[in-house]
């Protein structure tokens, strides 16, 4: 515990240098078609090459008799109403996340969710059936097909962790202070009054009378008064919200008694939920109580023996052995969820505003997406306008350039989950303006991710890109990439104008939904990089996104099969939008 007293975590060390010794030369070659001079940097024995249009190259806006929606690009409605309303500028970053629940999982309140921003939809497996999760899934998958948008899907594992399991109403119910109620896991049909099902039968193991329960990190809490065999007779000491499966911790003489001891990260329950979210074709699935890297990677392991390679692992941070071994757990994983309601249980509360810093820095520097969850907005779960408080909390993620932002039970259990969906928008567009008007992108300079030449060139081509984009004040950056490395490398840098990800794998779509500033579009691409880049201009146009003397930057990492047209390897180039 020492090391967290100050909050401090080891930073990554990677060598400056090339580690094969290889050099790198710069070739400048004449005008290649448009008058442009190209300067490649070579090496070998692998071909790259960093093509920089020097003079601008207008791209003309052919007519189109087709709608934007016919077009072979496939964009999200809900980001195209955006552009539409206000522009590039407009266009926000941050990424939100909904926690899918009886509150809100009906196809019309997910097509509203999804109309006002929602990016991942996020089903948490230790509540309602697998045909309840079948679907929701089923319906996100079937709006995104019939109605345009580009909602990914997440599942979280419901792992070794004691929650309730009913308490005998169909949502919260209030517990007063001084009532006495029954923590149990005796199975009973309908309901007892002030009565408590636990998950896991031997919940009470080890529990003393005077030790305290304390429900979902502090909602309510009771002090243990009588033993009944397996279960515990306790009193509400602090009155608050029972929300259904909300998670049960006990503290002794001010220490949490840790229930986790010889449970498995991934209980036996999770492996059936992993391949039920494999069998529906989820997005991502996050590990909760996620101890160290090994648990990523045994997850990793069998999504490969079942050719499930594209869904995206997260961690879940939200134990202390997850913080003790933070680095790991970040490297070995493809994202991570800073879920602070468990987290604020585990460590003490104060240290939790500089964890949650932490954490966004070094999954920053590491290039892996990070969510911030938990209580953001947890007043509308019950009012319909969130607190000042909230609201600046909000705000702070969103300055420290989170890359997402997630609702729990605002949206999954609350009366108001479109208006706090609308108030995380709202607040992040506000500060994103913010920052870009007072220059805060251009934060401390990155460390080096690898020191292997040929990763070494599409991070120093995206850093490059970012650079050239802010300084030039272009309207967009639009990347095209197969599998969503260079995107993710942009995004990474936090630029100013607003990046679309062109790419022809849907999962690499999909995926890309929890990076920060980016907007994925899936459609077929060419052969021809030339004919893709005017496509994609064109396309852009007919939808408003750029207009007549905008100019952009386009960087790509697609091989080419052609000789004429392989200089688009790993290139960037700068282009005007023109007649």
């Amino acid at each position: 515990m020492a090391a967290l007293t100050g909050c401090h975590f080891p930073r990554r060390q990677i060598s400056p240098g090339n580690s094969n010794g290889r050099s790198l030369t710069t070739v400048v070659r004449p005008g290649v078609g448009h008058g442009r001079s190209v300067v490649s940097v070579r090496r070998r024995p692998v071909r790259s090459s960093l093509q920089l249009d020097v003079e601008k190259s207008t791209v003309p806006l052919a007519p189109s008799d087709r709608s934007p929606s016919e077009e072979r690009f496939g964009f999200d409605a809900a980001s195209e109403a955006e552009l539409k309303g206000k522009g590039l500028t407009g266009l926000r970053r941050t990424k939100l996340v909904c926690t899918i629940g009886p509150a809100c999982c009906s196809p019309e309140q997910l097509e509203r969710l999804a109309a006002g921003g929602m990016n991942v939809a996020r089903l948490n497996m230790c509540h309602n059936s697998r045909e309840w999760h079948r679907s929701v899934i089923r319906a996100v998958k079937k709006l995104n097909r019939e109605k345009r948008f580009c909602v990914s899907v997440m599942i979280d594992t419901e792992g070794s962790q004691v929650h309730m399991v009913d308490h005998g109403a169909a949502s919260s119910i209030k517990a007063e202070e001084g009532s006495m109620w029954l923590f149990t896991t005796q199975n009973f049909e309908g309901t007892r009054p002030f009565t408590v099902k636990a998950n896991h039968e031997g919940f009470s193991e080890g529990i003393m009378v005077g030790d305290e329960l304390v429900v979902e990190g502090g909602m309510a809490s009771f002090e243990v008064v009588e033993r009944i065999e397996d279960d515990l007779r306790c009193r509400c000491t602090d009155s608050g919200l029972l929300l259904p499966h909300a998670k049960l911790s006990f503290w002794r003489a001010g220490k949490l008694v840790d229930r986790s001891v010889g449970l498995p990260t991934l209980s036996s329950k999770d492996w059936v939920d992993i391949d039920f979210g494999i069998s529906e074709g989820v997005d991502f699935i996050a590990v909760s109580y996620a101890k160290n890297s090994e648990d990523i990677k045994a997850l990793k392991t069998h999504l490969s023996t079942r050719s499930a390679e594209s869904i995206r692992v997260l961690a879940k941070i939200e134990r202390l052995e997850s913080l003790e071994n933070l680095e790991e757990i970040v490297e070995a994983s493809d994202g991570i969820m800073v879920a602070r309601g468990d987290l604020g249980v585990q460590i003490p509360l104060d240290q939790i505003p500089a964890i949650q810093k932490q954490v966004t820095s070094i999954c920053r520097q590491l290039n892996k997406p990070v969510i911030i969850a938990s209580q953001l907005l947890e007043s509308m779960i019950e009012y319909p306008t969130p607190t000042r408080a909230e609201v600046a909390d909000v705000s702070e993620a969103v300055r420290q350039q989170a890359d997402a932002l997630m609702l729990s039970g605002e949206s999954a259990v609350g009366l108001y989950a479109e208006k706090a969906l609308s108030v995380l928008s709202t607040a992040s567009l506000c500060i994103e303006a913010w920052a870009r008007e007072d220059g805060l992108r251009n934060l401390p300079p990155l460390p080096r991710l690898t020191s292997y030449l040929s990763d070494s060139i599409a991070e120093e081509i995206c850093n490059s890109a970012v650079e050239m984009g802010n300084n030039l004040g272009v309207a967009a950056i639009f990347v095209f990439t197969k599998h969503g490395h260079m995107a993710a490398l942009l995004s990474r840098n936090r630029p100013g104008p607003p990046i679309f990800a062109f790419t022809d794998d849907a999962n690499t779509g999909m995926g890309l939904n929890l990076h920060w500033g980016v907007t994925p579009i899936v459609g077929n691409l060419f052969e021809d990089m030339e004919r893709n880049v005017k496509e994609s201009i064109r396309f852009m146009a007919a939808i408003a996104a750029v207009k007549l003397g905008d100019v952009v930057l386009v960087v790509s990492d697609l091989s080419s099969v052609s000789p004429a047209t392989s200089a688009f390897t790993q290139s960037i180039q700068v282009r005007t939008v023109g007649q």
